[in-house]
């Protein structure tokens, strides 16, 4: 005999849990399956953003007697943290009224599901599985020296050499992590260039500061084998030449799939792509009525605070208006390299493809004279990029300087609203501060 509930959440992830939580609140009967009782809370806060971001944090601030010291003091500070935010996260859940089973949920039939030998069926049920790091096809990889964005934030001892396979922002972060703590990083990049996300006059510009640092960067990269002896060599395809590089550590940073696999979509009639990601409207129902996917299993931008709005959606689709959707999103992002990389909006290079008209509008951190922030922190690396319209609107921008991941939500939000460049250059801001840059550059 089977369990009836009005929500059942597979995965316990950003939009997930919040949807678990408020229809819980507002008197629905709800059920929330995650597999792993270390995966409460979801990727961000056990291995993903939060513990990234707080291993970053510490490598600034935290000092040891030796390198190894200063390593365990810093993976402790993370592993604390994500303790704390893991319970606290189930707590929250169950104290909403949330019935969290701990156990691999699969469906078995439409809105019916199967998990630790009970069955369940919902009126509603959400998919909330994310995603997981992709394997590097190539012998050797199976060694355990070669690791994912989780297995790094657990080394037992800090690398002399590693290597990161990918050039995507996983990475980037990675090897800014690695090395302020002196590590020598050596990133295998399968692409022609550096940064191929951003716009190339601001990512030539970051790979100069990460080589100041030691990076050694090589693109056009294809890993062909890793020799596993008392140290890792990784051989290399570098333009038809045979290359290889140390290492202690291997990362392997080539992006991340759906999790759908073995989930028995099949049996709820749940329509998946060729990336494996579960198919969508733009109110996030999948092919099955009564069944959402949410995160990062329905292929769209893998962000938390995507992940988020896609609790909105969903809410207002199943529960409420149905106006909120995913259409016409203004995204910002943020790479956590030292100094932070954030964007929003078109590339440069996106709008020259399209052939928009555009003004080129960016200055210097370190010359951007009414926002001496910067020089009292002594952070005066990166640089501002905005591209304008015709009509003075903000098409696109880059912010590579100290607090840009803050300071790009405002120009997001004044992409959002309307607000003219010329608008969002002539606010008032506190003094000093690194906003200061929108007056400096758009003012």
């Amino acid at each position: 005999m089977s369990k009836h509930f009005d929500v059942a959440v597979i995965g316990f992830g950003k939009a997930g849990k919040t949807i678990a939580m408020k229809r819980a609140k507002a008197g629905d009967s709800v059920v929330l399956f995650e597999q792993s009782a270390a995966m409460y809370g979801g990727t961000c806060i056990n291995i993903g953003c939060v513990p990234t971001k707080k291993l970053l944090f510490e490598a600034h601030r935290t000092s040891g007697e030796t390198p190894a010291q200063r390593w365990e003091n810093i993976k402790q500070a993370r592993h604390e943290l994500v303790r704390k935010m893991n319970g606290a996260n189930l707590t929250m859940a169950q104290d909403a009224g949330v019935e969290v089973v701990t156990a691999r949920a699969q469906f078995v039939g439409e809105r019916e599901i199967e998990a630790n030998g009970e069955r369940f069926t919902a009126d509603t049920v959400i998919i909330n599985t994310g995603a997981t790091a992709r394997t590097l096809d190539v012998p050797g990889a199976e060694d355990p020296r070669v690791v994912d964005s989780t297995g790094i934030q657990f080394l037992d001892a800090l690398p002399e050499d590693l290597v990161i396979v990918g050039g995507g922002p996983i990475a980037m972060e990675f090897a800014s992590l690695f090395l302020t703590l002196g590590v020598k990083v050596h990133m295998l990049d399968h692409g022609p260039e550096f940064g191929r996300a951003f716009d190339r006059d601001v990512a030539s510009a970051v790979l100069e500061h990460l080589e100041a640092q030691g990076l050694h960067f090589v693109p056009n990269a294809d890993v062909e084998r890793i020799d596993c002896g008392e140290r890792l060599r990784v051989h290399a395809n570098v333009c038809g030449e045979s290359r290889d590089f140390p290492a202690d550590a291997v990362l392997v940073a080539i992006g991340r799939a759906p999790n759908t696999q073995d989930m028995g979509l099949e049996n709820a009639g749940v329509d998946t792509d060729e990336k494996a990601a579960v198919v969508v409207d733009k109110q996030l129902r999948s092919s099955a009525e009564g069944v959402y996917a949410v995160g990062d299993v329905n292929g769209g931008p893998q962000f938390t605070y995507i992940s988020y709005d896609d609790h909105r959606v969903v809410l207002s689709a199943r529960w409420g208006d149905g106006e909120r959707t995913t259409e016409h999103r203004v995204i910002p992002t943020a790479t956590f390299i030292d100094p932070p990389l954030a964007t929003v909006g078109k590339s440069q290079a996106q709008l020259e493809r399209e052939g928009v008209r555009f003004e080129v509008k960016q200055a210097k951190i370190a010359d951007i004279a009414v926002m001496p922030r910067p020089k009292i922190l002594g952070q005066t690396t990166g640089v501002a990029k905005f591209l304008i319209s015709e009509d003075d609107q903000i098409l696109g921008a880059t912010l590579w300087c100290v607090d840009a991941q803050e300071i790009i939500n405002t120009v997001a939000l004044a992409m959002r609203v309307g607000m003219t460049a010329s608008e969002l250059g002539g606010q008032i801001v506190t003094h000093p501060a690194n906003t200061e840059v929108l007056n400096g550059v758009l003012g």
